[in-house]
């Protein structure tokens, strides 16, 4: 409500501009060059599954911290041994045509590096997320299948609700996950797929309580 010149009182409705939405598709009719392009203007945090555009959840300070501490040691390990590269949320990845997702990190070795274009990758051979309070079925679940069934070798669930970290490997011919281990505070947690890399899962949640 506003108050008019001669003090009266009147209702302002709000609608969305509509005539910029019916710019672009409707949900279901996405494809990959339409999204890219929303992508590019919305500066990311959206995916594409199917057709439809998902707009994901803003990440809170904890969340950044963690994932800032996971891609430091994994980049720092990677670097060190020329391995490929890491890259942090922003990278988009084709899992399949129609499905475009964003981890939190991802590695990709050197072996696939030539799937690595200035927009996509296309698959990836590490996964790392860290749950979101809104949806973490988004995470245990339907990106677990995903994952899965994209041919993405390890996927780390990081789950700061729980300060566990869920260690899944995809064994040779398989379109899902094993349990490679669940990890709490006072362990660390073991990467099958890059032999020697290892964190310190307190540490991974306590650099995340600094606010």
């Amino acid at each position: 409500m506003i108050q008019s010149r001669d003090n009266t009182s009147a209702i302002v409705t709000r609608e969305p501009a509509w005539e910029v939405a019916r710019l672009f598709p409707d949900q279901g009719a996405w494809d990959e060059s339409e999204f890219l392009h929303l992508d590019s203007l919305t500066g990311g945090r959206i995916e594409l599954s199917d057709g439809h555009v998902e707009l994901l959840p803003m990440p809170t300070v904890q969340h950044q911290l963690i994932l800032q501490w996971l891609f430091k040691a994994l980049d720092s390990f990677v670097s060190a041994a020329s391995l490929g590269l890491v890259l942090v949320s922003g990278a988009r990845v084709r899992l399949r045509p129609g499905l475009i997702r964003e981890p939190d990190v991802v590695f990709i070795s050197k072996s696939k590096r030539e799937k690595v274009s200035r927009s996509l990758l296309d698959g990836a051979d590490l996964a790392i997320e860290v749950v979101s309070e809104d949806d973490p079925g988004r995470d245990y679940a339907r990106k677990r299948m995903e994952y899965a069934a994209a041919g993405i070798g390890e996927y780390w669930i990081v789950d700061p609700r729980s300060e566990r970290i869920l260690v899944l490997t995809l064994p040779t011919g398989s379109s899902e996950y094993a349990v490679a281990g669940e990890y709490a505070p006072g362990s660390h947690a073991v990467s099958p797929l890059l032999e020697g890399f290892t964190v310190e899962v307190a540490a991974v949640f306590d650099y995340g309580k600094q606010v």
